[in-house]
């Protein structure tokens, strides 16, 4: 898959509806993996954490399409072809590609000798990385500059940094 984010020369052939999809796509990735991070890291052994991100990513995937196609393309009785639905499968796939790096960072951890919780929150900080990430490229993309771009890039930043924070109130405080 071409990363839109990665702005190679084929993303102008796109329309902007699906370059928007993917990017939008790509945030929900990297937030879906950092909330489950934060919520299930140092309590899941790496395996079983791997597992819920991917398979949690991949059910919301689909279901984020299936209510797309219901709710907003199926009219007149009529269901869109499958070359449609596989075509809005193929542009919110970075939902679930988003997870990649994070998962990577997490493995690599874990494999380097890092407990469950050191691993989970080495995971966290890339996945934190990769959305506000996305949130730059996403400013970039819509053309902003300078405060607006700033702006932009620190929600996604403050996106991550609340799930960081939900981690330490309950895993430390509430916990």
């Amino acid at each position: 898959m071409v990363s839109i984010a990665a702005g190679d020369g084929r993303r102008r052939g796109r329309s902007a509806k699906i370059s928007g999809r993917h990017r939008a796509a790509s945030i929900y990735g990297a937030i879906i993996t950092a909330a489950i991070i934060a919520a299930s890291g140092g309590e899941l052994p790496t395996v079983p954490l791997v597992v819920a991100v991917v398979v949690t990513l991949l059910v919301y995937w689909v279901a984020e399409e299936y209510a797309e196609v219901i709710g907003e393309q199926a009219e007149g009785g009529r269901l869109p072809t499958w070359a449609s639905i596989r075509g809005m499968l193929a542009s919110t796939w970075p939902m679930v590609s988003a997870s990649y790096a994070p998962l990577l960072a997490l493995v690599l951890a874990h494999l380097a000798g890092a407990s469950g919780l050191t691993a989970a929150n080495v995971g966290l900080g890339v996945a934190v990385a990769v959305l506000t990430f996305h949130g730059w490229s996403a400013g970039r993309a819509a053309q902003l500059h300078g405060r607006q771009l700033l702006l932009a890039t620190s929600v996604a930043a403050a996106l991550g940094v609340v799930m960081i924070l939900l981690k330490d109130l309950v895993l430390i405080h509430l916990h």
